[in-house]
């Protein structure tokens, strides 16, 4: 503790209103008339001072920060983790007037109007068994802040908990024999999930996720456990673990949300649910899945907002981006995207798409789901349990007079061989394959049982890609690294000097992670004349690599290190996302 007491700067002798009307920011009037308005009240002269008008809040922090020479900090829009939370207990946050920030390692940031008050910071580091580092914030922001975290992030749920009528407890499933499947009393499971408590819940976990940018939300059931994590910027984190009891009361309710049948517990359903929040539409896309001890919910968002479709900001180096721009505008031939589950595939498509759609442009797409909505695009869904599989749609946009088709995915080889042949017979045709990078494509086709004449000739272009973590714009700083270094991890070296790297130091925009956002890591590999003959004559994937490579293409991970000696990114979120 002794360390963070140090770390407090030199102690303030003179009174906080004396020092303000030093420093110019009050007149000797308007602190008497504050000072006045103190008496006989509990709020700190900094509080009554802003109340008044006299200074506003950043000056009052600002000033703090300078006087006690410790950060300060905003705490108006600071989304605070509930893990973290439950560190500093709701009555020892309000008596001491302080709230927990962020964890990191054996060090807990706390935000506090009086960060001289040595008894808040040793009470918080016994009871934590944390060292402590002060954040100056004012006494108003911290009271707001402690109200809204404590009571909607802790309190609130446990409120909410404490609301569900305890009959609940008794909705179980009754197992019958393993043929039958479980049995459900579908009334009871309907009133359960319709109670305020439960749908209160379930909103509060919705609109907590779109506030935090999350991507997917999972509802998990173990066996003596429920739990709520959220994907934000491709990493999962725990948020919450509602009593295990109310697992189905809560599940109901997202089936009943997103129209799916509630009784049916032993298939995996799909579903979509629409929200409206702050004047824009969200939709949330459900999955359910039986697992050994209850339904998993997984809910997709799909911010039509947060949607980029300009290609120029999507992470491009010039050179792919040239190349990538130069292959969309053909009037025929294949386009391929690869890369696994979330890495950026669709936004990709739906840019390119973007980009050559107008007017005079017949646009077909063949999607499973239909992600987002595209103005002027001719979208249909799959739903194989109808037969609308992607090869049966396919052979249906061929007799309406398509110029432009995408295909979600090419699952298998009647899809692939029709896809092909669209793109031999005049048509423009995208397309995306789970593999791990461009030349490994080829080889997946080939696999698949396309003939190597039909690969070479119909393919333009293969595009691989990752998704990076930025480093956070906020709290970026540089630092610097011998080139040598960076070497190994497939640098090529100008000399022996020192190049400059960023890191994000933590702050609250990005929850003390350092990262904030995400970026795309491209590895774009134009189909030459030499790798159409590498195609034709079954070469390998190493050999069609030192073609590309010879031609300017740059692999995954050399992209990715040009976003490090940007700034953009980091090497370990390189070295996460991408294979030697």
């Amino acid at each position: 503790m002794a360390q963070a007491h140090q770390k407090l700067g030199q102690p303030v002798n003179r009174r906080l209103g004396d020092l303000l009307v030093a420093d110019g920011l009050l007149t000797p009037a308007q602190l008497q008339k504050a000072l006045g308005e103190q008496r006989g009240s509990t709020e700190k002269l900094g509080s009554i001072l802003i109340k008044l008008g006299f200074i506003n809040e950043e000056q009052l922090i600002g000033f703090l920060s300078r006087q006690y020479g410790v950060p300060s900090i905003t705490l108006a829009q600071l989304e605070i983790d509930p893990a973290v939370l439950r560190l500093v207990p709701a009555p020892t946050a309000r008596k001491y007037e302080v709230i927990p920030v962020r964890k990191m390692g054996n060090s807990l940031a706390v935000a506090m109007a009086d960060p001289t008050n040595v008894f808040a910071l040793d009470d918080i580091a016994f009871m934590t068994n944390l060292q402590v580092l002060p954040l100056v914030a004012s006494q108003t922001a911290i009271r707001k802040a402690i109200d809204r975290n404590y009571q909607s992030k802790t309190e609130a749920i446990a409120s909410v908990m404490q609301d569900i009528s305890s009959d609940l407890a008794n909705i179980e499933v009754v197992e019958g024999e393993e043929d039958t499947g479980s049995k459900v009393d579908v009334f009871e499971l309907k009133e359960s999930a319709d109670e305020a408590p439960v749908v209160k819940l379930v909103n509060m976990v919705l609109v907590d996720a779109i506030q935090k940018g999350a991507s997917d939300i999972h509802f998990e059931t173990y066996e003596k456990v429920f739990r709520i994590r959220f994907r934000m910027d491709g990493v999962l984190h725990e948020m919450l673990s509602p009593p295990k009891r109310l697992e189905s009361a809560i599940l109901s309710r997202l089936k009943i949300m997103s129209n799916l049948d509630i009784a049916e517990r032993r298939l995996p359903q799909d579903g979509r649910i629409k929200l409206r929040y702050t004047g824009r539409e969200i939709d949330f896309r459900v999955s359910t899945l039986p697992t050994i001890f209850g339904e998993k919910a997984v809910l997709r968002i799909l911010d039509k907002d947060a949607l980029q479709l300009d290609l120029t900001k999507l992470g491009f180096d010039p050179w792919s981006l040239e190349k990538f721009n130069a292959v969309i505008h053909q009037p025929y031939g294949m386009v391929l995207i690869t890369g696994p589950t979330g890495s950026g595939k669709t936004t990709t498509l739906y840019s390119a798409i973007h980009t050559i759609n107008s007017p005079d442009v017949n646009i077909m797409t063949a999607e499973d789901p239909v992600e987002y909505n595209l103005k002027g695009v001719n979208q249909v869904q799959i739903n194989e349990s109808v037969g609308r599989t992607f090869a049966a749609a396919l052979r249906s946009f061929l007799r309406q007079d398509p110029d432009v088709i995408l295909v979600g995915e090419t699952r298998d080889l009647e899809t692939a061989q029709i896809s092909i042949r669209a793109a031999l017979t005049g048509h423009l045709v995208f397309t995306t394959l789970h593999t791990n990078d461009c030349p490994s494509t080829v080889a997946r086709l080939l696999d698949m049982g396309i003939p190597p004449f039909l690969v070479s000739s119909s393919l333009l272009l293969i595009l691989a890609q990752r998704l990076g973590r930025k480093v956070c714009s906020a709290c970026r700083e540089p630092y610097e690294v011998d080139q040598q270094t960076l070497v190994p991890y497939g640098h090529t070296a100008t000399g022996h000097g020192k190049v400059t790297l960023y890191k994000g130091k933590g702050c609250p925009t990005c929850s003390f992670t350092g990262m904030k956002g995400r970026v795309a890591i491209y590895e774009t590999m134009p189909i030459s004349e030499e790798l159409r003959d590498g195609i034709l004559r079954s070469a390998t994937a190493a050999e069609l690599q030192e073609i590309a490579k010879s031609q300017g293409m740059k692999t995954l991970r050399q992209s990715g290190l040009l976003k490090v000696l940007d700034g953009t990114t980091t090497i370990e979120e390189v070295l996460r996302v991408t294979l030697a």
